[in-house]
């Protein structure tokens, strides 16, 4: 509800979405999982796509809300998650 509140509020001026991440493959996550392919199993499991993103994915999305391409988006909550939020 942030991201739509600020976007009404801020246009035509700004426009304003968000992106929501699943997990991603990063120190931290590899930090905070135990070290076994079980529990790795386990974590594909919750995603449609059945592996955990890259940091490059996220941020092509980013990338794409800051471009020109997406210059009639705004109030979005665009979830890059590969697939968890409907699996």
């Amino acid at each position: 509800m942030l991201t739509k509140t600020l976007a009404a509020e801020l246009a035509p001026a700004i426009r304003v979405n968000s992106v929501c991440p699943g997990s991603v493959e990063t120190p931290l996550l590899r930090g905070v999982l135990p070290d076994s392919e079980e529990a790795r199993e386990r974590i594909r499991e919750v995603y449609a796509l059945r592996r955990v993103g890259e940091p490059g994915e996220i941020a092509s999305a980013i990338l794409f809300l800051t471009s020109a391409r997406s210059s009639y988006v705004t109030g979005a909550a665009l979830a890059v998650d590969g697939g968890r939020s409907f699996h």
